[in-house]
């Protein structure tokens, strides 16, 4: 399908856009990390591009890029605490530079919008599972249930967290008599929480006056207004649009990584993962 498409999504983003191939000046691709099949299919086909074009092409790291996205459209200033939240990642990270950067916490089970996938799916209410939720916990009420905030005492990180726990509780309430628009509410106010705490005391922690929100999640409504109402940080979020896996991200900072490195050599792949999350890079 992937391939199918590939040429159709190209032309149509250039005529979206108001231009030809030829006014493009440089070319950049996704390499990581992400599903291997469709990470394969854009990269062998930018390489392509870039060979019968002559232009330069530079591989871009999908979640650096998500982290990138807020300076498309806003003046950030570093360092600041970066909360990477999406259907895959679930990272707290401490950005001191546009590419140097450390993971301070990390999910240790399923990523926040992961979580909310799966609660959606139970419910039979739609994918994806974060505006699904999110449209039914506005007709609940979020204090009907305490759901538990998990306890890591044997984490790596003292930032890092998990929904494994929150999960178990939900299935609970949902075998019982049910609220099915407090349970969202209730689910949604707990999942948000838990990162959002973790993220502000990372930043009380490493004295970053800045916290920034981005990936799928940072769509979500109350936990823009859950970081906004936090008096002792400046927050910024990407607009709704940069959120969601974007071209427009990985051609922004794109940009960036090839004033600063040059083009890529052709010989590079696609990792579905990246290591080293946990260290400064």
């Amino acid at each position: 399908m992937h391939i199918e498409w590939i040429d159709a999504v190209v032309a149509r983003g250039l005529s979206a856009a108001g231009c030809t191939l030829a006014a493009v000046d440089a070319l950049a691709v996704t390499c990581r990390p992400g599903l291997i099949g469709s990470l394969l299919v854009g990269v062998s086909y930018a390489k392509g591009l870039a060979l019968a074009t002559g232009k330069p092409l530079v591989a871009v790291d999908h979640i650096r890029a998500h982290v990138y996205s807020p300076h498309m459209e806003r003046d950030i200033g570093y360092p600041y605490i970066a909360l990477l939240l999406s259907g895959g990642h679930t990272l707290v990270i401490d950005v001191q530079g546009l590419d140097r950067w450390e993971v301070l916490g990390a999910t240790v089970d399923d990523a926040c919008g992961e979580a909310f996938d799966k609660v959606a799916k139970h419910f039979d209410i739609g994918f994806p599972g974060g505006v699904a939720i999110q449209r039914l916990a506005e007709r609940g009420d979020p204090e009907a249930y305490r759901f538990p905030v998990p306890s890591l005492r044997n984490a790596r990180s003292r930032f890092d967290v998990s929904y494994s726990g929150l999960k178990t509780a939900f299935r609970v309430a949902r075998s019982g008599p049910e609220r099915v628009a407090d349970i969202a509410a209730s689910f949604q106010k707990t999942a948000i929480d838990i990162v959002v705490n973790q993220a502000i005391a990372a930043a009380r922690s490493r004295g970053r006056h800045r916290i920034v929100a981005a990936g799928g999640v940072a769509a979500n409504r109350y936990l823009r207004h859950r970081l906004a109402a936090e008096p002792e940080f400046e927050t910024f979020f990407p607009s709704l649009a940069l959120c969601t896996d974007n071209a427009a991200m990985i051609a922004g900072l794109g940009y960036h990584v090839l004033h600063r490195d040059g083009p890529t050599e052709l010989s590079f792949g696609a990792a579905a993962r990246v290591a080293g999350f946990r260290r400064v890079s």
